[in-house]
């Protein structure tokens, strides 16, 4: 990162909720875990405590270690609806390189998602219907701008931004500006 970028700061009371959690699930002490991920015990404490400032890297051999995806150290309790502005979110650093990786949602156990690329124009907007219950739709805008969400109450959103919200009840997606896309994943349980 630049000197003028900081380089990102992890969410770090979720991460180590969330270890400690895992941890606890799996039966496993600190220092078995510490020692399967090739980290100081201490190194391991003090992020279970929250405190400290772990490298993508670190994460990863956490991760293998306790034998849970990425994605659940960094997955929030998922709410009915959420938005994640551009350069906003859960985001953790390489200690490598320039590279950083932000968690906009999670796959929950036993679903299924679907990709969709989106194009659309200014005008009416695209009213859906309600899906089949406990679908939700993951939109992410590439460019343009657009009202996403439950019909409701749709969110305005610029290019980067995220939003998540249940499908299960009318939504819409309405463009507000030429040449919107967007990419669009319904996640059927």
């Amino acid at each position: 990162m630049s000197d003028t970028d900081p380089s990102p700061k992890p969410p770090i009371e979720m991460i180590a909720t969330s270890l400690r959690a895992e941890r606890v699930r799996s039966g496993l002490s600190l220092t078995e875990v510490a020692r399967r991920a090739g980290l100081a015990k201490s190194t391991l404490s003090q992020l279970e405590s929250g405190t400290g400032n772990p490298s993508l890297e670190t994460l990863w051999a956490l991760c293998v270690a306790l034998e849970i995806p990425f994605a659940r150290l960094l997955a929030a309790p998922r709410p009915q609806v959420q938005v994640i502005r551009a350069g906003q979110g859960p985001a953790v650093g390489s200690e490598q390189s320039d590279y950083r990786a932000t968690l906009l949602a999670a796959s929950p156990p036993g679903a299924r998602r679907d990709v969709y690329g989106v194009t659309a124009e200014p005008g009416a907007g695209r009213s859906s219907a309600p899906h089949l219950p406990g679908v939700v739709e993951h939109v992410v805008i590439s460019t343009g701008r657009a009202l996403v969400g439950v019909a409701d109450e749709p969110m305005e959103l610029h290019p980067g931004d995220y939003i998540c919200y249940p499908a299960d009840v009318p939504h819409v997606f309405q463009a507000l500006e030429p040449g919107t896309r967007a990419v669009l994943v319904s996640e059927h349980h």
